[in-house]
């Protein structure tokens, strides 16, 4: 049985789930804010204010995709951690990397591509740390948004690890230890069931 606290936070994140999705437009990405935003309101996930946007980012990913909701749903100070300085060059370079293949179809790509870098910057599993409520919900986000380097994942690796595995590879840095993942000793950190 789930314990009372976390009942309680899923109850609260389904309430203000449901309430954005009231308000949503009907576009690719509202179910994965809304679940993003739910999450980080009620205290979950792991990404920072504003789901790592600027605040005039927020407000406009809120008035496109919740018209009518106010976007202060979130605040400054609903419990997310603060982006670290040191790591503002790799954030930079995570959007780069999604931006560059974007499916070019809605302004929702630049802002996902700025919250799921933000979401890299944190240690659980990346659908976890965006606040996302599975990892199927992440796959879906990550070929709706970036189609072509979704299409790259051909072995379904954790995505947060594949991400930087595509960084790495632009940079001409080899991550595996062995020649092929699949002999690395590694594999089973890389690929295979989430929790």
């Amino acid at each position: 049985m789930m314990p009372a606290a976390a009942r309680h936070q899923t109850y609260d994140a389904s309430h203000v789930f449901e309430r954005l999705m009231v308000r949503a437009i009907g576009a690719g990405n509202d179910r994965a804010f809304a679940s993003m935003i739910a999450t980080r309101a009620t205290g979950g996930g792991a990404l920072p204010a504003w789901l790592g946007l600027e605040l005039d980012s927020f407000r406009q990913l809120m008035g496109y995709h919740f018209p009518g909701v106010s976007p202060d749903v979130l605040t400054a100070s609903d419990g997310g951690t603060p982006l670290a300085l040191a790591r503002h060059e790799e954030r930079q370079d995570l959007i780069a990397l999604l931006l560059a293949y974007r499916a070019d179809i809605s302004p929702s790509e630049i802002w996902m591509a700025q919250i799921v870098a933000a979401g890299c910057m944190a240690n659980d599993h990346l659908w976890h740390d965006l606040g996302l409520w599975n990892r199927d919900e992440l796959t879906a986000l990550m070929q709706r948004n970036f189609p072509a380097l979704a299409a790259g994942n051909v072995h379904d690796m954790k995505w947060k690890r594949f991400l930087y595995k595509q960084l790495c590879e632009t940079a001409a840095v080899n991550v595996c230890r062995a020649p092929s993942c699949e002999v690395c000793i590694d594999y089973s950190l890389c690929f295979g069931v989430e929790d």
